[in-house]
């Protein structure tokens, strides 16, 4: 599919390229005002070496009366560094700021959660080589490679 294709270009090597940065950026904002779908938001993490605030596009999955982020890209994307530099201190960003913090789930508990990604996040399915319909199995297979954070709201 040419979509898919295009969507893989724009991350190739695992890492957002230029087109793909300034895409998320308009993204990131139109998420924050809530105008896009209700799974979306912005995530603001602070750069681990710059020290300023990043924001980039999320899906949020909601599964279990729980709320996760899923890694399309796998472990080695800039977001996941900076949260776990920053000890899972984020903002979620959708028709106002929400301080969470941020928890790496085990590898073993991860596959229904990046199952559910998948069943709702179309431009990030492509990345994980699983089709969404799936076995809950094939998904166990490769949750190692894609981390996931469970979402939780500071007081």
């Amino acid at each position: 599919m040419p979509n898919q294709r295009f969507n893989r270009w724009l991350y190739r090597g695992g890492r957002p390229n230029r087109l793909a940065r300034a895409v998320n950026g308009v993204w990131a904002r139109v998420f924050a005002t809530g105008l896009g779908p209700g799974m979306t938001a912005a995530l603001e993490v602070t750069g681990r070496t710059s020290g300023r605030p990043v924001t980039l596009p999320i899906v949020v999955v909601h599964l279990g009366g729980e709320h996760y982020l899923v890694s399309m890209l796998g472990e080695n994307t800039n977001w996941v560094r900076n949260v776990r530099a920053a000890g899972g201190r984020a903002v979620l960003v959708r028709r106002g700021r929400t301080r969470v913090t941020l928890e790496d789930v085990p590898a073993q508990q991860r596959a229904p959660i990046i199952k559910r990604y998948c069943q709702i996040a179309p431009g990030g399915r492509v990345h994980i080589p699983v089709d969404p319909d799936a076995p809950l199995q094939e998904f166990a297979a490769v949750a190692g490679r894609y981390p996931v954070f469970r979402v939780t709201p500071e007081p």
